[in-house]
């Protein structure tokens, strides 16, 4: 199916946004200026867009530790976001969620989460509510190939098939569960047809060709909402930074990252694609480039100028009463 300038346009926005966010995260965070822990999803940009270009808010993802790419995939407000990864007080969760536990409800973000394995089961319960409410809504969970080995997962998968839910199985396979290779952690080296065993089509993509994500998930997610059920994408990526922000990467070749960055940088690839077929000028890529490095200034700026929760929110949103 062919995307139209406008998509274009606003796909590669959303994959530049979310570079530039977390190259500023890396800098910002080695500078002392963000608490906690943080994970970064720059290098996976195409899976993300690749799959929310297909959703609108009626839809819902769950996410992993390695959120932020996933929040702004899916439409949340980056300067709210920033701030909430500062701790400060009008972030998108007043300050309480940091980088592992970002939310945004009302785009359908249901969190990151600081459990492997945790949002497969989140999905599932999403899907079973639209499917129940007759909403029309199709319910993402993504997850790690670490994730794919933890029996929260397999139960989701199996659960999703039984009652025939409209949920998608989002796999990005990057290679490493936080050290460890998915050669030797993954028995049966394929994660797409380890799902396909529970009943559902399982299929692979490169994850770095947003082209090929896009038409997957759009399969998927029409699939999906016309009531046959479940599926899976294994999309096979890497990571341009460590598991976390202070990883030394000792599994990882010396020059591992640099060639992945040359060959396998999924920004590049969708510039020369577009650029070569004439879809979209190089100054029109220029332009977005511009626009989001000043939007991501701003949010930092913004960010260190925002206040902290003051004693008073302490106690508030720890608990939720239901009439």
């Amino acid at each position: 199916m062919q995307l139209s300038r406008d998509d274009l346009l606003e796909a590669y926005r959303r994959m530049r946004t979310i570079r530039a966010f977390e190259d500023r995260i890396h800098e910002e965070f080695a500078a002392g200026e963000i608490p906690g822990f943080v994970h970064l999803y720059a290098g996976q940009e195409a899976c993300a867009v690749g799959m929310c270009m297909n959703l609108d808010d009626n839809d819902v993802i769950g996410s992993t530790h390695r959120g932020h790419g996933h929040c702004i995939a899916k439409g949340c407000d980056v300067t709210g976001m920033m701030h909430e990864i500062f701790g400060k007080a009008d972030g998108l969760c007043g300050g309480k969620g940091g980088s592992m536990h970002i939310a945004d409800l009302d785009k359908g973000m249901l969190g990151a989460n600081g459990i492997v394995g945790g949002n497969p089961p989140l999905a599932v319960g999403a899907a079973l509510a639209a499917r129940n409410l007759k909403t029309g809504g199709v319910a993402v969970s993504f997850a790690g190939d670490g994730s794919s080995n933890q029996g929260t997962t397999f139960e989701a998968m199996n659960l999703a098939v039984v009652l025939k839910l409209p949920v998608i199985f989002v796999i990005e396979n990057n290679g490493y569960g936080e050290g460890t290779g998915v050669d030797y952690a993954v028995g049966c080296k394929d994660i797409a047809a380890r799902a396909a065993a529970f009943g559902m089509p399982g299929t692979h993509v490169d994850g770095s060709d947003f082209f090929a994500v896009y038409e997957a998930s759009r399969e998927a997610v029409e699939r999906a909402r016309a009531g046959e059920g479940p599926s899976a994408i294994e999309m096979r990526i890497t990571r341009f930074y460590g598991h976390f922000e202070g990883d030394p990467q000792l599994y990882r070749a010396d020059d591992e990252v640099e060639t992945l960055k040359r060959d396998f940088d999924c920004l590049k690839k969708f510039r020369a694609r577009v650029t070569e077929a004439s879809l979209l000028e190089a100054d029109q890529l220029n332009a977005v480039d511009d626009q989001v490095a000043r939007l991501i200034d701003d949010a930092v700026r913004t960010a260190k100028a925002a206040p902290y929760p003051g004693p008073d929110a302490l106690e508030r949103d720890v608990y939720v009463s239901y009439p």
